[in-house]
């Protein structure tokens, strides 16, 4: 028994780990075996190296590997030489990977005359390419992907079979003989003449805009300099003001109208490649994100999208012109009709992008899940998710402890749904908002799909408190079909959970639920919440003073209705007059007053984010928000970019557990320059709620603080409550792994929903 038994856990399958394990072992004269079994990779070991393998075993393991544990103990090891053995079956409790941008060894390929690979647009290795996507159940391999339709021919068989290979059965490998192969169609749906990346390139230049199908689903492209193709694809997509996303081949080439930092440059590059918001330079690109101090930027993630660069480039031999500045810079945003799901199929394209696309750039792969792409922030704190999604899924968030089974099914906007098995938590990708019959379907394929490739059946269902929400009645509905127990847990209980969850945190603790609007457990709508979260239980400590919505939803459209209501809960209705003459001058407030002084359809709200409408409201920034969240994210663009102001004295008060924020209305009111007025607003909001905090956990120094909710991706606002509680001597705790909105809201009911099932 002088040898060693390594039972590794983690993502550790179908990312080169066993060849990589092989190598080592051959490298320091072991002998042994490795192989896969149902919870990861198993390893047996011998001879005088032994302490020099477990030294490197984690420290070099491959570019795509997640190793959670590592487990050992003594056995007999025979025979002679190191083997990899047949995977062993039982019960699969190791995860299929996320999608992963191409590696540089696969670029070296597809840039090499002499590689077979020249020019191909589906090369991949077990260090890159397509894996939750292309699958359809566990365990992952070749024959439960997509790729099960393209037999591999003798070379790359011989590959897939050699642990010398990086290609060592990589599920995805293929090759021009024997792969998947890439065709440009017109609308009609007839192939066009000639190479279909340069004839895709060629359009692009042209001001055309084509749909090219990637890794989680197609996108719609159009060349971000040209002002009318990018006002053309806003008007056939009916997008009048949402920002867009540009692909440029690598830094350098955004330097002009983005602020690619360290941490940012760090997330393009790295295998997950997402979008990433960097702040924008001088330079404007017309109409990509109007109004916006931020535009999202990200590189080419795949073969197919690298390519295009290449093809720009002349067709270059090697790998010397990625690091040289190119012109082509392309939006690059998701290819759904207006507040749909992502496109996937070929047929499908043809049919709902029909009037959007002028040509398509499809292939023959099938695309088995829809997962748009990630959105990050990077922060001094670390990156943030704004979305979650391709590169990121299924990557399980860690728990601090085990439990039932549960399905989490979120909330109605930003719609993800989370599956919590055992110390783990699988966040789907990004859904979105379930207001139509094409994005519940969403909900329900990838409700079905994490179920199959995670191989579980849930114990109980979580759901939202509002019994309206799609997600609460796919639930309900589940639940009498598998015989189990739905739970409603409260929204912004799961948003301080969900905090809690990847915190791994047991204690009770005061969160700050700083969002939009969620129904609270008295029926009222809630967004501005000072709680107290001891796992199932919780405990309203306070809420901010609560604003009236004049017109009920459509006032969370509206900002001028909601600085309406602001400067009249505030005493100033005599001087809405005058102010709506100079700001929104063709409106009518009369109606509203007359709402506001009746009580008549105006429900009261707590939510700080309709508080951030009345600020851009009152400060002239618009009468109308074009999309979710637009006003509150050009109010915070502005304050970004102005210089740090101190709080308004005075501009809170703070009874009985209210903040009420109405002191701080008659400064914005008189305030001649919007940005300072948005820069103050920020300010004097941060110390409001931290002097709220404060009040709550009695000045306690070390008090961990969880700040969770749509309000809490502004950067700005972030930084500055950050800021008050470290020289208050409190701890932030924020959303990192999750997105802090209602993105993460099912890992955060899933928590709740299994505290509550133990006290059943």
């Amino acid at each position: 028994m002088n040898g060693h038994l390594f039972r590794i856990r983690g993502l550790v399958q179908g990312v080169g780990f066993r060849p990589y394990v092989w190598r080592l072992a051959n490298e320091l004269g072991l002998i042994g075996w490795v192989r896969n079994d149902g919870a990861g990779v198993t390893v047996a070991v011998d001879g005088e190296k032994v302490p020099e393998f477990m030294a490197r075993l984690a420290n070099e393991a491959p570019r795509l590997a997640r190793i959670d544990a590592i487990e050992t103990e003594p056995t007999a090891v025979a025979g002679a030489g190191f083997v990899i053995l047949e995977s062993v079956a039982g019960n699969v409790s190791t995860a299929i990977g996320p999608d992963a941008a191409i590696c540089p060894d696969c670029i070296a390929d597809i840039c090499d005359p002499a590689n077979r690979r020249w020019r191909y647009a589906f090369t991949t290795c077990t260090h890159c390419g397509p894996r939750y996507t292309v699958s359809r159940r566990i365990p992952y391999d070749r024959v439960q992907t997509s790729l099960a339709a393209f037999p591999l021919c003798s070379l790359c068989q011989t590959e897939y079979t050699a642990p010398v290979d990086r290609r060592f059965h990589a599920e995805t490998t293929c090759c021009p003989d024997c792969g998947p192969q890439l065709r440009l169609l017109d609308v009609a749906g007839e192939a066009l003449a000639g190479d279909p990346l340069g004839e895709t390139l060629r359009r692009l230049q042209d001001g055309k805009i084509v749909a090219i199908k990637g890794l989680g689903g197609f996108h719609l492209a159009c060349d971000a300099h040209n002002v009318k193709a990018v006002a053309e694809l806003r008007q056939r997509k009916q997008r009048e003001e949402k920002p867009f996303a540009v692909m440029a081949l690598n830094a350098a080439s955004l330097a002009a109208y983005a602020c690619v930092g360290e941490a940012e440059s760090r997330l393009l590059c790295s295998p997950a490649a997402p979008v990433v918001l960097c702040p924008k330079m001088q330079d404007e690109l017309p109409g990509i994100a109007p109004g916006l101090a931020w535009l999202g930027v990200m590189l080419p993630a795949t073969p197919l999208h690298l390519l295009l660069w290449h093809e720009a480039a002349g067709r270059p031999v090697g790998t010397g012109w990625l690091s040289q500045v190119s012109d082509l810079l392309l939006v690059m945003t998701s290819a759904n009709p207006h507040g749909e799901p992502l496109v996937i199929g070929n047929d499908e394209a043809f049919e709902r992008l029909a009037g959007i696309a002028d040509a398509f750039l499809v292939h023959d792969r099938d695309i088995v899940i829809r997962c748009d792409d990630s959105v990050l922030r990077a922060s001094a704190q670390g990156p943030a998710f704004i979305r979650r999604a391709r590169g990121y899924v299924p990557v399980p968030i860690p728990l601090a402890n085990g439990g039932p089974t549960v399905l989490a099914l979120g909330g109605y906007l930003k719609n993800a749904v989370c599956v919590l098995k055992g110390r783990e938590a699988f966040l789907s990708q990004h859904i979105g908002g379930l207001d139509n019959a094409a994005a519940i379907g969403f909900l329900e394929e990838t409700v079905a799909h994490l179920l199959a490739i995670l191989g579980v059946r849930p114990d109980l269902i979580a759901h939202d408190l509002h019994p309206d929400f799609p997600s609460t009645q796919l639930a309900l509905r589940l639940a009498g079909e598998l015989g189990i127990p739905a739970l409603a847990v409260a929204h912004h209980h799961a948003h301080i959970a969900a905090i809690c969850a990847e915190h791994a945190l047991n204690e009770p603790i005061v969160g700050l639920a700083v969002d939009g609007v969620g129904l609270g457990p008295d029926g009222g709508l809630w967004g501005g919440e000072l709680l107290r979260v001891a796992g199932a239980q919780c405990e309203r400590l306070g809420h901010l003073l609560p604003l009236r919505l004049p017109g009920g939803e459509r006032a969370a459209r509206e900002p001028w209705r909601m600085a309406v209501s602001a400067l009249h809960g505030a005493g100033l209705g005599y001087r809405i007059g005058a102010w709506l003459k100079d700001t929104y001058p063709e409106r009518d407030a009369g109606p509203l007053l007359t709402m506001l002084a009746r009580d008549l359809r105006c429900p009261p709200t707590s939510s700080l984010g309709r508080w951030f409408d009345a600020a851009a409201g009152i400060l002239g920034l618009r009468a109308e928000a074009r999309y979710e969240g637009q006003a509150a994210m050009e109010l915070e663009g502005l304050a970004a970019g102005y210089a740090p102001v101190p709080a308004l004295a005075g501009g809170w008060r703070i009874q009985h557990g209210v903040l009420d924020l109405s002191p701080l209305v008659p400064a914005l009111l008189d305030c001649a320059d919007a940005a300072y007025g948005a820069a103050l607003f920020h300010a004097t909001l941060a110390a409001g709620l931290a002097e709220w905090v404060l009040v709550a956990v009695d000045g306690k120094k070390g008090a961990k603080i969880a700040v969770g909710g749509g309000c809490a991706m502004n950067a700005v606002l972030m930084s500055a409550l950050r800021a008050h509680f470290e020289s208050a001597g409190l701890v932030l705790l924020e959303a990192r792994q999750a997105p802090p909105n209602d993105g993460g809201l099912a890992l955060g009911q899933g928590w709740v929903a299994r505290r509550m099932f133990k006290e059943m």
